[in-house]
């Protein structure tokens, strides 16, 4: 399976539409592109909109950055006409609102969900994905929704869509990019997670100011809002300072996380 890297995504056109994914009410749908392969497609036009396609981006790309197992994303372009032949009027009026670019995700065929009763994951690699999600404010990877898969007997990490709360209400971004991360003593893997010290210095060893750019600077300009009061550049800093400060200050997190994982066991 191809990964993408920081030298920027590839880009696919969406030649088929397969089977949708109904998982909540962002309805994400198993499609073919034109380079043979099989994606969970991200649609623009459902959820949280394009705003869940850039957490799923960056936090794709952050967890590549970390060395996790991620699938490769990619930018995933679909044709005005793609949906016309749909008989499914839901999943027709989707298609209609998801017309450009999209995101997909490397279809991981054979793979399970993720359950912490069946697999108990190493305490550094657990460690790992704790302090990513704190760092990332990522709420979903809970044990109702764990958000990782197993394939080939290997813990893979997917959907990031649900990181960066702070870009649905930008009025205090700055503030939030301080702030510990309550919600971290919900994290599915919490209880197995050991090794948080080791994972924070981990995590500044192989996250820096230049890495982040390099992704943030993949947002294309039309995932981006026009209702704010920001140029899309300008969007892009916040993206990059907001993160850059969270890593600068990860104690701050780190502490929250390494407190709760106290009070759990």
């Amino acid at each position: 399976m191809q990964q993408s890297n920081l030298n920027g995504l590839r880009t696919v056109a969406v030649t088929r539409y397969v089977t949708p994914l109904r998982e909540g009410g962002s309805l994400p749908a198993i499609a073919e592109a034109d380079d043979g392969f099989l994606y969970v497609l991200k649609f623009r036009g459902a959820g949280q909109g394009t705003r869940a396609l850039i957490a799923e981006l960056i936090g794709g790309e952050i967890a590549r950055l970390l060395s996790l197992k991620v699938p490769e994303l990619v930018f995933a372009t679909v044709d005005e006409a793609f949906g016309r032949t749909e008989p499914d009027e839901e999943i027709q009026d989707l298609l209609k609102a998801s017309e450009g670019m999209n995101l997909g995700v490397h279809y991981l065929s054979g793979s399970i969900t993720y359950d912490p009763n069946v697999s108990r994951p190493d305490p550094v690699l657990a460690s790992r994905i704790v302090w990513m999600d704190a760092f990332l404010t990522n709420v979903d990877r809970t044990s109702r929704n764990t958000n990782m898969l197993m394939w080939y007997k290997e813990l893979w990490v997917i959907d990031h869509g649900a990181c960066l709360y702070f870009h649905h209400n930008w009025d205090d971004w700055e503030e939030q990019s301080l702030r510990p991360f309550a919600a971290i003593k919900d994290h599915v893997l919490l209880p197995f997670a050991s090794e948080l010290q080791a994972a924070d210095k981990w995590g500044k060893e192989h996250i820096n100011p230049a890495a982040i750019h390099a992704i943030v600077k993949q947002i294309p300009e039309d995932w981006l809002s026009k209702e704010l009061p920001l140029s899309f550049d300008e969007q892009r800093a916040v993206y990059e300072t907001f993160l850059c400060r969270r890593l600068t200050n990860s104690s701050i997190f780190l502490k929250q996380a390494i407190d709760a994982r106290t009070a759990l066991i």
